[in-house]
């Protein structure tokens, strides 16, 4: 050790005097470093200066820098649904805002379609274990569920077919208990023909339909007209399918509907996937785009309908998607519809919300500027604002939400309206139908 001193002395001699000066100057300078402490600031109470947030499992996507909300606020919700103005038929057709339907589509599976409402895989798989069955869905099939409280699926149905629904409880350990109903009515053709006087909705009553059956009209027929600008006298033809029992009818299912409005007439039949097409077996449903943007921008915080607050212990569901972009990027509207909400203000900042249809909502949230005014009619991909930084946002982002028959669902994975017809053998079975249901059809 001594020799290794005596040879970095003699090498530091030999160096010239100004590279000695230097390397001393930095050597004394790093020793200070070294040594040097700084002050810590000690409370005189007993308040913590760090405070330890115990996190929920769903929320450590949020903790990254670029999350557009800090985790110790709630997310910022859309304006009181007071703001959505309902009208008439909402008000004649009454939606039941706790039960949820979906008809099983091509490539569905009860994950997906559940999923995209931002239920939890838990539950999911606790109900695939009560009935293996459940992995084999089939397009046109009908399902429904409600919620309770703390937003974990309550019960659930699946209609197999017309003979045979099979009910599903949660039960207290989170396990599921199904009971099959087979149905032991026959199922009978019935026309129901009228015209309006008033509203659609009380004419529909005065021609023998329900209330159920007459929301099922209006949504076969929502992408072809308003209903709020029916005419009297305007005369439409209603075929439904309906299970007799005991001479009274137990359920009902849509099989076609003709309406007359300005000389026009507008056709819908029941196809055997469960949608709607025209007499010709084309698609009525709007196709949407996926994004609210020209291009696709980052997502900087996902939808989660359960998201807790850390703080508070509360459930604070963050019901959309942020995509963090640049203030001032046009902000397109997803799909044809109606402008019912365009206000500046309040929590949600700049915000638009969009009527597609009877079923579907969009909302637009934290805008620097909207460029549409309620009441405006929008085509799919027209500019309804800029994106911004308003309300109570922490970056730059645009918030975006769709909800489907008055539930919010992930905008990511959601099965959107799509533009698509009938093809093939099934184009085929459809039109030989529909030859035979046109007569049944005619108007007084």
């Amino acid at each position: 050790m001594q020799q290794i001193a005596r040879s970095v002395a003699l090498a530091f001699n030999n160096l010239p005097r100004p590279h000695r000066v230097m390397l001393g100057s930095l050597t004394v300078i790093t020793l200070a470093v070294a040594v040097w402490r700084p002050y810590v600031y000690h409370p005189s109470d007993d308040t913590p200066v760090v405070k330890s947030i115990t996190l929920d499992k769903f929320e450590s996507p949020h903790l990254l820098p670029e999350a557009s909300e800090p985790i110790d606020q709630t997310a910022p919700e859309p304006e009181p649904e007071e703001d959505i103005p309902a009208d008439d038929i909402d008000k004649d057709v009454p939606e039941n805002p706790n039960v949820h339907d979906y008809t099983v589509s091509s490539g569905d599976t009860l994950s997906s379609a559940l999923n995209q409402y931002g239920i939890d895989l838990s539950d999911i798989n606790a109900l695939v274990s009560s009935d293996k069955d459940l992995r084999g869905l089939r397009v046109g099939q009908q399902l429904s569920w409600t919620l309770n409280a703390d937003g974990q699926l309550q019960t659930f149905s699946w209609e197999m077919d017309r003979r045979e629904t099979r009910r599903y409880e949660r039960q207290p350990n989170g396990s599921y208990k199904m009971q099959q109903e087979l149905q032991k009515g026959e199922w009978q053709n019935s026309v129901l023909k009228g015209e309006v006087r008033g509203s659609f909705a009380a004419s529909a009553r005065s021609a023998g339909l329900t209330s159920a059956e007459t929301s099922n009209v209006i949504k076969a027929l929502q992408w072809q007209m308003d209903f709020r600008k029916l005419r009297a006298g305007d005369q439409f033809s209603v075929l439904m399918s309906r299970e007799m029992l005991n001479g009274k009818s137990a359920q009902s299912q849509l099989v076609g509907v003709r309406l007359r409005t300005g000389g026009k007439d507008y056709y819908a039949f029941r196809a055997e996937d469960g949608k709607f097409y025209d007499r010709n077996g084309s698609g009525l449903a709007r196709g949407f785009m996926r994004f609210p943007t020209v291009k696709q921008f980052r997502v900087s915080s996902n939808f989660n309908p359960r998201r807790l607050n850390p703080v508070t212990g509360r459930i604070a569901p963050h019901r959309g998607v942020d995509f963090a972009l640049p203030i001032g990027t046009p902000v397109l509207a997803v799909g044809d519809g109606e402008v019912v909400v365009a206000k500046n203000g309040g929590a949600a900042g700049n915000y638009v919300a969009i009527r597609h249809g009877r079923q579907y909502m969009t909302r637009y949230m934290h805008l620097s500027k909207v460029l549409v005014k309620p009441g405006q009619k929008v085509k799919r991909g027209d500019r309804i604002a800029l994106s911004g930084n308003t309300g109570r946002s922490t970056g730059p982002h645009l918030h975006y939400e769709i909800w489907i028959n008055n539930q919010a669902v992930n905008p990511l994975t959601a099965k959107l309206p799509r533009m698509e017809g009938l093809t093939g053998k099934e184009r085929t079975s459809y039109l030989a139908d529909v030859k035979s249901y046109l007569p049944q059809l005619a108007l007084k």
